[in-house]
């Protein structure tokens, strides 16, 4: 069986910069692999926060669903974490996540990451369809 090879910084549709720190290593010496799905979380909540998608204390909020990773090398403090971005998938109620996370200016991915959001009412979780204008935020980093 064949394995997918990494992503590549071209892949993606935007990036942020994530420093790693000193307790993200484990006794192995490299990033924890429980660092990374934070990683995947603090990079595209961040950003939905600055888009104005996601808010604490909003009636409409987006769960993980579903998620994982896969790694192909290693990333360890004190490297800076620069995070590749992009939807896979615009449902109606759905967005699929791609993260590649990259060790500096490599140009290979040391791991890719993806997770289902799904959009939902706070009150009991139910899935509920993104407003056209909440849409229109992740339509460019579709690819």
């Amino acid at each position: 069986m064949s394995r997918t090879p990494p992503s590549t910084r071209d892949q993606f549709a935007l990036f942020r910069s994530v420093p790693t720190r000193w307790h993200d290593n484990d006794i192995y010496g490299h990033m924890n692999n429980g660092i990374h799905y934070q990683l995947f979380d603090t990079v595209i909540n961040g950003w939905m926060m600055e888009q104005g998608v996601l808010e604490f204390g909003a009636e409409n909020a987006f769960i993980v669903a579903e998620t994982g990773c896969r790694y192909h090398g290693d990333i360890m403090y004190p490297d800076v974490v620069n995070a590749g971005m992009r939807v896979s998938k615009l449902g109606g109620s759905s967005i699929i996540w791609e993260i590649g996370l990259f060790r500096g200016d490599a140009e290979v991915a040391a791991a890719d990451g993806r997770f289902v959001h799904v959009h939902v009412i706070r009150d009991g979780h139910k899935p509920t369809p993104m407003l056209s204008e909440v849409r229109a935020v992740f339509e460019p980093l579709l690819r």
